[in-house]
């Protein structure tokens, strides 16, 4: 039986930054591609600060090597998620905590290492980027062990169906909001561009320069991608709905509405319109925003983030309708196991299960997340990790087309047979 020997740890970098995103809500310039100002959440030297990971490796009896990266998201610190950790913490706890647990795991038993692993009945909580890097390489030595996909692991293990169906991809623009929608729009992306719209300058008064922006966005994808190509258009306002306009659902829900109404035919999509400052209250003004949009008859959709974290937030999230999309922000909740319960829980609220993560991600945590959404049938997937966009776009796509050519001839062998 192939099991596991020892633990290694590697320092390492995330693709793109961590920034803190109450200072920017607060008012930073842009310098060059640094943010002047003072930071203001915990653990922000800077406002901008490189991101950080920890690859951390499993040695096989067989002498392989299985890996697997622990990372944070780019508002680390921010609405309820954990810190940021330095790599030099990270390593710390996985040699201190995990280490002497490794040897002689049966490399192919992912659920029941998870368990092991993660095990917190000492009353400590090991931190979710640790979860996260841990159990992508514990997938990588079941999928190793068995001589099956990582998607094909958690279908086995998690009672689902075969992983046979492509989801489609989601990217983000970051601040080059204007090239990188070209760039998308040539790749035929499913869904474009985010546009990373957080700051009073780009949401402009009353939301007049974003609503010229998705306007653009769409004459753009007419213009470029021929008749045929329609993506679904999705933006994150971070919050500036709700700042610029009103935190008054009703008045949130007639922008929005009338945002869709200048694209009539395209499908529309808002992330975090609004802040309502405390998961309570997040909650409840989203499922008001969906009621109120579905009374003026509108087809634009809202998309949960914010307070939307754990397993339990998405259960809260999803069992009170607040929102027709939840984002499942991988590295926010630890697990991979986790990140497949919660995109069953949403479809099986009939909601939008949208697999996320961050541009501070790297290429390992990003090809695992590919294996999690086919194998959970998750309805969009983002492209990750950075912000260029030609990069993300390479690592997801390509991953999933090499994951399912693999499994449909699996599967269409067995059905020959």
């Amino acid at each position: 039986m192939l099991t596991i020997s020892e633990l290694l740890v590697a320092p390492n970098t995330g693709a793109f930054y961590y920034d803190d995103q109450l200072a920017i809500r607060r008012g930073v310039r842009l310098n060059g591609f640094t943010l002047s100002g003072k930071p203001l959440t915990p653990g922000f030297a800077r406002v901008r600060i490189p991101a950080e990971s920890v690859s951390v490796g499993l040695v096989l009896s067989d002498g392989t090597v299985v890996w697997g990266d622990c990372a944070s998201v780019q508002y680390a610190g921010s609405s309820g998620r954990d810190p940021v950790l330095t790599p030099g913490q990270m390593c710390g706890l996985l040699d201190r905590r995990i280490g002497p647990k490794v040897a002689g795991l049966a490399a192919m038993s992912l659920i029941p290492n998870c368990q092991k692993l993660f095990d917190e009945n000492d009353g400590s909580t090991l931190p979710k980027s640790i979860k996260y890097g841990l159990s992508q390489a514990l997938l990588r030595a079941a999928s190793h062990a068995r001589k099956i996909t990582m998607a094909e692991v958690i279908t086995e293990d998690m009672g689902l169906a075969p992983p046979v169906q492509e989801v489609p991809i989601f990217a983000q623009s970051g601040d080059e909001r204007y090239d990188n929608v070209d760039k998308m729009i040539m790749k035929s992306i499913d869904i474009l561009p985010h546009g990373l719209i957080n700051t009073s300058e780009k949401f402009g008064y009353r939301g007049a320069k974003f609503q010229e922006y998705v306007i653009w966005v769409a004459e753009r994808v007419r213009a470029l991608g021929g008749g045929g190509y329609r993506p679904a258009l999705h933006f994150d306002t971070y919050g500036w709905v709700g700042l610029g306009i009103s935190l008054n659902v009703v008045e949130i829900a007639e922008f929005i509405a009338d945002i869709a109404d200048s694209v009539p035919d395209f499908d529309l999509a808002i992330e975090c319109p609004a802040d309502f400052g405390s998961q309570e209250a997040q909650i409840n003004g989203y499922a008001d925003i969906v009621r109120e949009l579905e009374a003026l008859g509108s087809s634009a959709k809202i998309v949960a983030d914010e307070y939307c974290n754990t397993l339990s937030d998405i259960r809260l999230f999803s069992d009170n309708k607040a929102g027709h999309i939840i984002q499942v922000k991988t590295p926010d909740l630890g697990s991979i196991l986790d990140t497949v319960e919660a995109i069953k829980l949403v479809k099986d609220a009939g909601l939008g299960a949208y697999s996320g993560g961050t541009s501070a991600e790297t290429d390992q945590s990003a090809q695992v997340c590919v294996h999690v959404a086919v194998a959970a049938r998750a309805d969009m997937m983002l492209a990750k990790p950075g912000m260029g966009v030609d990069e993300s776009i390479t690592i997801v796509r390509n991953e999933q087309r090499r994951l399912l050519a693999t499994t449909r001839h699996k599967f269409e062998k067995e059905v020959r047979a």
